[in-house]
């Protein structure tokens, strides 16, 4: 799989008259080696794949890491480098760019010291985006990433039936954090264990809780506290950091309410943002473009009176965010293949916010969706 994905990298660099790239974001650097969970720019260490049209690839990475790389990395060579020693990360890079007429690199996605090496290094002339390409073999899915986008499906319905049973009056908001935690952990670790033979994938979750209740509802990406849950209360939670299956990404939200509705205002606002992402799910198929869909969804919301709404959605993968992003002005035609987060949310400031979200693989006909949980207003009221 991974060196299919470097050969047709390879491919595509020749169409477009590069001679080598360099990979240094993160996610990409998995994409194409398999290589993951070494440390980071936050660390100030970088680590760099370089893939020539013609010769072999090199992954540069610091000698910490080495074992990890050798167990992991598909790659030709790997390159380690310690701190203080010589060039350190440095130390290859002349070589693999002096004789190159065209280098492609990920300009928004490079670390800033890499950035400015490879920039006294090579004249600008000689430089170019990768991003695109990168972006476009990444946005259509393999059977294997398909595979696991289900599965994040599944860890991220068992963090949402545990948040569901935790949430309740008296009950401190970080509870329900510690419960979705041990869910979605529990089962990423069954799907690890009996369909994925690397044994060095975490199923452990590695996220905040993202949720909101009461009067913190209107706040989208509010943190668990401890704030203590009452009867009445509106309660939010949002799964689209938490779910990351064996790396893979995925899109979950759903508001409740403890008890009872004691807001009339709050009830038409929901169904409002129910009926936003139905009326976008309904338009979703291949052929149509990214901002028909929001358009849908647009239409609902305005048709309500409320503001003109923010992105209906976004397409995920082994990233948080990937093009295209379910949005006016993106005119990505929709493909079989994409996995896309599309949500229904409207906001009412400083009173009240409802969002409902799921994700789903686009098929060859319209949709699989890929989360469930009840949604209906009559099954939100816990």
């Amino acid at each position: 799989m991974f060196a299919s994905r470097t050969a047709d990298l390879r491919r595509r660099l020749a169409d477009a008259g590069f001679s080598v790239a360099l990979i240094t974001d993160d996610d990409s650097v998995y994409y194409f080696t398999g290589y993951y969970d070494y440390l980071h720019m936050d660390f100030g260490r970088p680590t760099i794949l370089v893939v020539p049209v013609d010769g072999a690839s090199l992954l540069i990475t610091p000698s910490m890491e080495l074992d990890m790389a050798e167990a992991a990395a598909h790659v030709d060579t790997i390159s380690p480098w310690n701190d203080g020693l010589g060039d350190e990360w440095r130390e290859d890079l002349p070589g693999v760019l002096g004789d190159a007429a065209h280098v492609a690199i990920e300009p928004d996605r490079m670390p800033p010291v890499v950035r400015a090496f490879v920039g006294a290094t090579v004249a600008d002339r000689q430089l170019g985006d990768v991003t695109r390409i990168v972006s476009e073999m990444r946005m259509i899915k393999s059977d294997e990433e398909l595979q696991l986008a289900r599965h994040a499906g599944e860890v991220a319905m068992a963090m949402m039936e545990a948040g569901r049973a935790a949430i309740g009056p008296g009950v401190p908001e970080y509870e329900v954090a510690l419960a979705t935690s041990s869910a979605g952990t529990r089962k990423a670790a069954e799907l690890l264990a009996a369909h994925y033979a690397d044994r060095c994938m975490s199923p452990n979750t590695h996220f905040l809780q993202i949720m909101a209740s009461g009067e913190e509802i209107t706040k989208p990406h509010h943190r668990a506290s401890t704030r203590v849950m009452q009867r009445g209360d509106p309660v939010f939670l949002c799964f689209c950091g938490m779910t990351n299956f064996h790396r893979f990404k995925l899109g979950f939200d759903r508001t409740f309410w403890i008890g009872e509705i004691t807001d009339d205002v709050q009830a038409e606002v929901y169904q409002v943002a129910l009926d936003s992402q139905a009326a976008a799910l309904a338009v979703l198929r291949p052929g149509v473009t990214a901002e028909d869909v929001h358009a849908a969804y647009a239409e609902v919301i305005r048709g309500a009176g409320h503001d003109y709404p923010f992105r209906c959605g976004r397409a995920t993968g082994f990233s948080f965010l990937e093009p295209p992003q379910l949005v006016h002005g993106d005119k990505t035609v929709l493909a079989p293949g994409m996995v896309l987060a599309v949500d229904g949310s409207v906001s009412v400031a400083g009173t009240f916010r409802a969002q409902v979200g799921d994700s789903v693989i686009v098929t060859h006909d319209g949709y699989e969706q890929i989360t469930r949980h009840p949604k209906a207003l009559e099954d939100v009221v816990l």
